[in-house]
């Protein structure tokens, strides 16, 4: 597995050792990681600290250009506001471990020029089911699925 799957998939796990949903995501440039974070939504009671926006804030101010030349893997496929990010700070490609348990806007991403590789990994699978198993409720809040879009 690369290694910068390998880190994300270490934010997902400390995201739900403390309780949380196990997304977790990291910024990488020139084969460095910048900024690592994870879903913090239940432990900071944040609306938006979704794992991609953890890692990006945890990156720190960056001159616009070195966002231009990032890589950003994450656990699973980025929803609406993360993808609003991406596309925001002009990342050129993103690294997913896993699409199949939630599909984000892979397919805005891909028509504004963002290179998509989704990995289907297994780990990263496994981490998604079990918690949505267990926690449907909070996810479905996660994903602004309401009682009718289920």
């Amino acid at each position: 597995m690369d290694a910068f799957l390998q880190a994300a998939l270490a934010e997902a796990r400390q995201s739900l050792a403390e309780g949380g949903i196990p997304i977790g995501s990291v910024l990488v440039h020139d084969g460095v990681i910048i900024g690592r974070g994870h879903n913090r939504r239940l432990q900071q009671g944040s609306v938006v600290l979704h794992a991609e926006l953890d890692a990006l804030e945890n990156a720190g101010r960056r001159a616009a250009q070195l966002y231009r030349q990032c890589v950003l893997y994450t656990t699973l496929s980025p929803c609406a506001m993360c993808s609003g990010a991406i596309l925001l700070y002009r990342v050129p490609r993103v690294v997913i471990g896993e699409n199949t348990t939630f599909t984000g806007e892979e397919v805005l991403l891909l028509s504004r020029g963002v290179q998509l590789q989704v990995l289907q990994d297994p780990e990263c699978i496994g981490l998604m089911r079990g918690f949505i198993a267990a926690r449907a409720e909070v996810w479905n809040e996660d994903i602004g699925a309401s009682p009718c879009q289920r």
